[in-house]
């Protein structure tokens, strides 16, 4: 027999058709705010943002389908420029959007190259994680940026960040208890942003641990405090363990900023 025609699936389980090779694949450029998402991945009687989604996308083509993602943001972290990807034709953003609640939009929906996956396609990922270092509270950056009144050193987060673009082992900057199996990560960029009493904290690397960028900035903001030296945070980079390096900040600061291909 030809090619499979049932489109949103990778292959057809009907007898004697193998692959599907012909299905369209559709990439979506995506925002949200996390705040109230129990993370991306779908998680039984949560609200999730790929629950969210895929709820809306199947509104429309009236078939089940699953989206691949190229970072699974944890509960409350947001995105700027989240990509995922499936296996059926680009809808209308406007038409999903309808569909979607206030506190996540599809920027962009269009084709995308056959073989096209947005996790195993991507090259890398850059997250941005904001901290407010002022005297006073601001009821605006309240759940966008981490509040930290006691911030000393900025020159300290710059000397750190620089730090980090190479190949490094970061074991101290991930829980313990883990699914990963490689612990190397190449960071390609990572600097601190200074807007007024914003701090933005850029890093971008082929792929991130599960909180990495939290520990690191709370590692980070303990250097700044003059909780722990420059050179102690330069040794936690060559595979120390975790109770060695500071703590995880909160999620509401960190947003996956965009993701790079080819």
């Amino acid at each position: 027999m030809g090619a499979c025609t049932h489109p949103g699936f990778g292959a057809c389980t009907e007898p004697g058709i193998g692959a599907c090779t012909d299905s369209p694949t559709t990439r979506l450029t995506i925002a949200y705010d996390g705040a109230a998402f129990a993370g991306w991945a779908r998680q039984p009687g949560l609200r999730t943002v790929a629950q969210t989604l895929e709820a809306a996308i199947e509104r429309i083509l009236r078939e089940p389908l699953a989206l691949a993602v190229a970072g699974r943001t944890d509960r409350g972290v947001h995105a700027w420029g989240q990509v995922a990807s499936y296996r059926h034709e680009a809808l209308d953003p406007r038409a999903l959007n309808a569909l979607l609640p206030a506190d996540v939009a599809v920027l962009a929906s269009e084709p995308a190259p056959a073989g096209f996956d947005a996790r195993r396609s991507a090259t890398s990922r850059c997250y941005c994680y904001r901290v407010l270092a002022g005297a006073l509270r601001s009821p605006f950056e309240e759940g966008r940026a981490l509040w930290v009144p006691w911030l000393r050193d900025r020159d300290a987060l710059h000397a750190c960040a620089a730090l980090l673009p190479g190949i490094h082992t970061f074991t101290a900057f991930t829980p313990t208890e883990t699914d990963h199996v490689r612990f190397e990560r190449r960071v390609i960029a990572a600097r601190w942003e200074e807007r007024g009493d914003v701090l933005e904290f850029w890093i971008e690397a082929d792929a991130f641990m599960r909180q990495m960028n939290r520990v690191l900035v709370g590692t980070m903001l303990e250097v700044a405090r003059g909780r722990r030296s420059i050179e102690d945070f330069a040794a936690l980079l060559g595979g120390a363990p975790r109770r060695d390096a500071g703590p995880t900040v909160a999620p509401h600061g960190l947003y996956l900023a965009r993701v790079s291909y080819g």
